[in-house]
């Protein structure tokens, strides 16, 4: 057995290996990890610029990616703690965005500032219990190639949107968004879609 799977199979050293790397009740790598060890299983391509105020709460036991000529802005949060975040080619994460995996955003995405991409979910069924105290559930957060996404967005967790789409700010993505169609609102609705025939976007009814 490898020791990577010796330390997933028992729940001691599990929990021992994780505090090495993450201080109790914390989200935020420890020092070394972030200078250090993240470098040899992190993958950036050419040309990437991460901002100095970028908080990185990257961990090795699961993926970190960032495609050639991708930008982080200042004051964004990237967390792969409960899932990967993969970054295409040529994106941009604006200003203040919270990225907390599983996520995945395609090549040429432009995502705007103070947008919320969760793919992670608190349970919630046991009344007598705390939430902190039920775990969490995950679902993959997609975002294909060419899409734009305007400031203050919130995108659930599960949620694909399809390629070359637009989500306007302030729109709460519940639910799928279709390839080559405009989305807006809380819950966020389709009110346009590229018309392949006519070569236009035209408003859905």
């Amino acid at each position: 057995m490898a020791v990577a799977d010796q330390i997933r199979s028992n729940p001691r050293l599990k929990k021992f290996f994780h505090w090495l790397l993450i201080p109790t009740n914390q989200a935020r790598p420890r020092l070394w990890v972030r200078i250090g060890l993240n470098r040899l299983y992190h993958k950036r391509g050419k040309g990437v610029i991460i901002r100095h105020w970028v908080r990185m709460d990257v961990v090795p036991f699961n993926q970190f990616s960032i495609g050639n000529d991708s930008m982080i802005e200042d004051f964004t949060t990237i967390n792969n703690g409960v899932g990967d975040v993969i970054i295409g080619e040529n994106s941009l994460i604006g200003l203040g965005n919270v990225i907390i995996g599983p996520v995945k955003i395609g090549n040429n995405v432009i995502l705007a500032q103070n947008i919320v991409a969760s793919g992670l979910n608190h349970n919630y069924d046991d009344i007598t219990q705390p939430i902190h105290k039920q775990g969490v559930k995950m679902a993959q957060i997609t975002i294909e190639d060419d899409c734009w996404i305007g400031a203050n967005t919130v995108i659930t967790a599960g949620v694909t949107i399809g390629k070359h789409s637009v989500v306007a700010a302030g729109a709460v993505v519940t639910k799928d968004i279709p390839p080559y169609t405009v989305a807006v609102g809380n819950p966020s609705r389709v009110i346009k879609k590229f018309d392949e025939t006519l070569k236009e976007w035209i408003k859905v009814s």
